[in-house]
C-alpha cells in the first residue's frame, strides 16, 4: 500500500517537471506551448519604434514625390525625359513615393489590366506606356514592350512616350496605367495610335478625380470623344472603382485619311496632399 502511494507521487512528480520549463530553454521545442504566441513575442521584441532620423527621412521622402509627381503633370514629355536624364536618382525617389501612395489603395488598377491579359491570348504583343517598376510585364505571359522614361531595368526602354522605338502597327494592346501624365499627353495616345495594328486594344486607367467635372476635372465623355475622333471605337467603361476609371477602346479598322482638328480636354494635374 505505501509502496503504491509513493509510486503514485512519483508518477505526479515526472508530470509536473514535463511541464516546466527551465531557464534558458527553447520555448517553441516544449509541448504545450502556442507557436504563434511565441511568434508574437520575437516579432514584439525585434520591432523598434521609428527613430526621430528616421521620421525626418520619411518626411523628405514625401516631400521629394510630391514635387517630383507636381511636375511629371504640369510638364511635357519630353522635358520629363530630360529631367530625369540629368537626374536619373529622382526617378527612384518618385517610383517609391508612388509605391508608398498605392499601398493606400484598396484595389490597384494594374491588377485588373494583368487579369484583363490573362484572360486573353498570351500570343498579343502589349506596349505599356510608362511601365514603372515593369510590374505587368513580369506578371503575364505576352511579349510586353516596356516603356518609361528612366530604364533602371534591362528590360524597359527609356524614351519620351510620344517618340517610342517601336513600328507602325507592331503592337495588339497598348496601356497607359496611370501615365498619362505630362501637359501634352494626348501626343502619347497619337503614338499608341501609330503602333498599334488595326483593331488593336486601348486601355486605360486614369485617377477617377482627373475626370469629374464635379471636382474640376475633365468630362469623361469630352475626354473619350476626342480619343475616338483621333481613330478609337469605345468597347466599355468601368466607373465603378472609388479611386479610377477604366477604359476599353479599339483601333479603327480604317483611318480617317484627313487630319482633324481635336479639341482635347485640359486633365488637371494630380496633387497628393502632405499626410
Amino acid at each position: 500500500m505505501k509502496e503504491a502511494k509513493r509510486s503514485r507521487k512519483r508518477k505526479r512528480g515526472k508530470v509536473h517537471k514535463k511541464s516546466t520549463t527551465q531557464a534558458g530553454d527553447d520555448p517553441s521545442k516544449v509541448s504545450g506551448v502556442n507557436q504563434s504566441m511565441v511568434s508574437n513575442v520575437a516579432i514584439s521584441k525585434t520591432k523598434k519604434p521609428l527613430s526621430f532620423l528616421d521620421k525626418m527621412k520619411a518626411r523628405l521622402s514625401g516631400g521629394h514625390f510630391r514635387m517630383l509627381n507636381e511636375k511629371l503633370y504640369t510638364c511635357s514629355g519630353d522635358e520629363a525625359l530630360n529631367y530625369f536624364k540629368e537626374n536619373p536618382e529622382l526617378f527612384n525617389v518618385y517610383h517609391a513615393g508612388y509605391q508608398e501612395q498605392m499601398l493606400h489603395w484598396p484595389e490597384k488598377p494594374v491588377n485588373i489590366i494583368t487579369k484583363w491579359l490573362k484572360d486573353h491570348s498570351p500570343s498579343l504583343i502589349v506596349a505599356d506606356f510608362g511601365c514603372g517598376d515593369a510590374r505587368l510585364a513580369r506578371s503575364v505571359k505576352n511579349k510586353v514592350w516596356s516603356l518609361d522614361l528612366v530604364a533602371h531595368d534591362p528590360s524597359v526602354i527609356a524614351c519620351d512616350m510620344s517618340n517610342t522605338p517601336l513600328e507602325a502597327s507592331s503592337v495588339d494592346v497598348a496601356i497607359f496605367c496611370l501615365s498619362l501624365m505630362g501637359t501634352d499627353y494626348p501626343s502619347f495616345l497619337q503614338e499608341a495610335l501609330r503602333v498599334l495594328k488595326p483593331r488593336g486594344w486601348l486601355l486605360i486607367a486614369e485617377v477617377k478625380s482627373r475626370l469629374d467635372p464635379t471636382t474640376g476635372g475633365a468630362d469623361p465623355n469630352n475626354f473619350l470623344k476626342a480619343i475616338c475622333e483621333l481613330g478609337f471605337t469605345i468597347e466599355s467603361k468601368d466607373f465603378s472603382n472609388k479611386m479610377f476609371v477604366l477604359f476599353y477602346l479599339k483601333k479603327k479598322e480604317k483611318q480617317n485619311s484627313v487630319d482633324k482638328e481635336i479639341n482635347w480636354p485640359e486633365l488637371k494635374a494630380c496633387i497628393y496632399k502632405r499626410r
